[in-house]
């Protein structure tokens, strides 16, 4: 191949190279572009109705008296709930698969049905809970079986976050902690999973973000769509923030339709105050590993 024909190849692969990267730069422009205008017009919308007592009113068949204040704490309950039952279990699974599982059959099906579950669409996680904590455990149409079927959609993303996270770590640290004879576990615990948490700590902002804002599950679990009270516990009845959201824009008043652009914006003053706290967090934690 003569130097011209290398050259004339080379400046061929850059004007490439220089058109996908143009072309990647102008499809995000076009969608911040696209969520700008979104988000103008939910804001110009819902802001006027947004004050104190939109906060902490209750939900009304008027819409000048509608509240969102059951959807926001039965939010509160359901996603703190989801944190507490799929954190954990997420976490100590990646552990296993990383650490302590062996080559075999079994974990082998295990990874490809993690690979698998996470591309489900949410409605079957729905159908799901209902099945099995509505009607098979006898939960009823609690926080709790919303709760474990919002576990279900998101653990597989936690654990797929948590085992990246975890084989992120070098093999050098476990094999230092080792020959200083600390045990697997020891390794783990206080090695092993400090340097991986703001890796793990990414995948749970992910998927909390994710349960936060779905309503198929809810739906089929049974969430409510007009609650004119507190939940007590666990297993009382509930809506939640997109369901209430739905109710409204499904409405044919104008008014209606401004209230839910105001839920949409407590919903996502939500979403940034966790994920704030979460990215809080980890970078603090990233901080002390370093």
């Amino acid at each position: 191949m003569s130097l011209g024909t290398s050259d004339s190849n080379l400046t061929a692969r850059r004007r490439k190279a220089a058109a996908f990267r143009w072309s990647c730069a102008a499809l995000t422009s076009a969608t911040i572009v696209l969520l700008a205008i979104l988000i103008f017009h939910v804001c110009k919308q819902g802001l006027a109705w947004l004050d104190w007592d939109f906060l902490t009113s209750f939900q009304s068949s008027r819409p000048e008296n509608a509240g969102i204040k059951p959807a926001l704490v039965g939010t509160l309950w359901l996603i703190s709930l989801t944190a507490c039952i799929a954190v954990p279990v997420g976490v100590a699974a990646a552990i296993y698969l990383e650490e302590y599982a062996r080559p075999s059959r079994l974990n082998t099906l295990i990874e490809v049905n993690l690979a698998n579950l996470a591309g489900v669409p949410s409605i079957v996680y729905g159908i799901l809970g209902l099945a099995i904590f509505v009607r098979g455990l006898g939960l009823d149409r609690s926080i709790l079986s919303g709760a474990l079927t919002m576990a279900l959609l998101v653990l597989p993303v936690i654990i797929m976050a948590s085992r990246e996270a975890i084989r992120a770590v070098p093999p050098s640290l476990r094999q230092a902690s080792f020959a200083l004879g600390a045990t697997q576990w020891e390794t783990i615990r206080h090695h092993v999973l400090p340097s991986a948490l703001p890796g793990i700590l990414t995948g749970v902002i992910l998927a909390l973000s994710r349960a936060i804002g779905e309503t198929a599950p809810l739906v089929m679990v049974g969430a409510a769509t007009y609650v004119t009270f507190l939940p007590d516990g666990p297993m009382d009845s509930f809506t939640a923030l997109p369901i209430q959201i739905f109710n409204w824009a499904s409405r044919p008043q104008a008014e209606f339709e401004k209230l839910a652009a105001a839920g949409i914006i407590v919903l996502l003053a939500v979403l940034l105050v966790m994920n704030g706290v979460a990215v809080f967090i980890r970078h603090r934690s990233r901080k002390g590993v370093s």
